[in-house]
């Protein structure tokens, strides 16, 4: 990462299910608590760990740290919500899950909502695309196109609080926004 920002005292969380891209979870966790951020897993259904998806198979397992249904988006700086087909598909039918992604982008204390990849999915799904300027994994483009948002076929695409990107070769740049706009 060419800036490395202080995060020290920002607490970020990361919401997916069963199903998220290896990377795009654990690569932003790492490199967000390497900058001294406090990192927490979120997700639904009870559930105590979630499975990643990675490179075509089954992956880690990865602890989650509180249910989204028992935490506010006041507790936090920033949300991201990482790809993969599967978890966004499963946390875009959750109400839980879309409705805390609203409060989150309307939370004056949240100062990025972080997508990438398939993750724009959950900003079709909580009616955040429209009007804004997005990227994302190609095969959703017209998805959030649909919906009202302006694509970009671009590394990391800002607006406003939103941050996208389109694939795990963003991710360095990705994280690199997401620190800026906390910091």
């Amino acid at each position: 990462m060419s800036n490395q920002q202080n995060l020290e005292g920002k607490k970020i969380a990361i919401l997916a299910t069963d199903g998220f891209e290896q990377s795009e979870l654990v690569q932003p966790r790492d490199m967000l608590t390497e900058q001294g951020a406090t990192v927490e897993i979120l997700s639904i259904d009870d559930q105590s760990s979630i499975t990643a998806w990675n490179e075509g198979n089954w992956g880690k397992q990865i602890s989650v740290d509180a249910q989204v249904s028992s935490v506010a988006p006041s507790d936090y700086d920033a949300l991201v919500l990482p790809g993969g087909q599967i978890n966004p598909d499963i946390l875009r039918t959750n109400s839980d899950a879309v409705a805390f992604i609203k409060q989150a982008h309307a939370e004056p204390r949240i100062k990025a909502l972080a997508a990438i990849c398939h993750g724009p999915w959950l900003l079709v799904e909580s009616e955040l695309a429209e009007d804004s300027t997005v990227t994302s994994f190609p095969s959703i483009k017209t998805d959030l196109i649909n919906a009202g948002a302006t694509w970009k076929d671009e590394q990391v695409v800002q607006d406003g609080k939103l941050v996208t990107s389109r694939n795990p070769d963003d991710i360095p740049a990705f994280v690199e926004k997401i620190s800026q706009l906390i910091a």
